[in-house]
């Protein structure tokens, strides 16, 4: 199957025709209208240093919803201690650098590229991205980051100092999302890691159909505020 070039025009063929690695097409540029337009219908930008930007639309796409999100004793034990102070969107370019810096078991390298970073420190502002901050004593140990457009949350990428920070952050953001009414976590990649967290994978066809709905909802961009009350934890 051909995978497109861009061209300067702000638009991208239909999804569902990406290949079957989920590449859709290459190019192009980061242009907050790019950027929201492609959150839309749930494409996203990923690629290495030295490379073209790439575009992907995955199939089977890993996703859950919010409810379902998996918490087991360790973080039930660690949910009702409460040793962390949560914020949301309070320092998002701080959490993205952390996102592309931090080092990761099994993964030479980052594909979080400057370019990118700047982009998303855009949509930030423009209120489409937001980023979920865990605090420890004043520093920040963990926390992640993603695009909110309609009902859907689409999660780009998380970090942790401490052990368990990003998971605490994933299910305190699944909460909130829950209480806000969201259908979807969107979580791009079928990992080990997002399919012991409750992701299942889910076949294209069907996120796109779920995508044609959700644009129908207008988004609502703007800064979040992390509200404690909206966290009903298990007991």
């Amino acid at each position: 199957m051909p995978v497109w070039s861009l061209p300067e025009e702000i638009i991208f063929p239909h999804p569902l025709s990406a290949s079957g690695e989920g590449i859709l097409a290459i190019g192009g540029d980061l242009s907050l209208e790019r950027l929201i337009l492609a959150y839309a219908y749930g494409i996203f930008p990923w690629y290495g240093e030295d490379e073209p930007i790439i575009w992907w639309f995955p199939d089977p796409r890993c996703a859950m919803k919010p409810e379902d999100v998996y918490i087991s004793k360790t973080m039930r034990a660690l949910l009702r201690k409460a040793p962390y102070k949560v914020t949301f969107d309070t320092c998002f370019a701080d959490v993205i650098r952390l996102c592309k810096d931090v080092p990761r078991k099994r993964q030479p390298g980052t594909w979080i590229q400057p370019e990118i970073v700047d982009a998303y420190v855009d949509l930030h502002e423009a209120g489409y991205a937001h980023s979920v901050e865990i605090w420890k004593g004043g520093t920040l140990v963990g926390g992640l980051y993603g695009v909110a457009y309609g009902r859907v949350f689409f999660g780009e990428s998380m970090f942790s100092l401490e052990s368990n920070a990003s998971k605490y952050a994933l299910i305190i953001l699944a909460r909130n999302l829950e209480q806000r009414e969201f259908d979807l976590i969107d979580c791009q990649q079928n990992t080990s890691h997002l399919r012991s967290m409750g992701a299942t994978p889910m076949p294209a066809k069907d996120f796109h159909t779920l995508l044609q709905r959700n644009r129908l909802r207008s988004p609502s961009p703007g800064k979040w505020q992390y509200d404690p009350s909206l966290v009903h934890l298990p007991s």
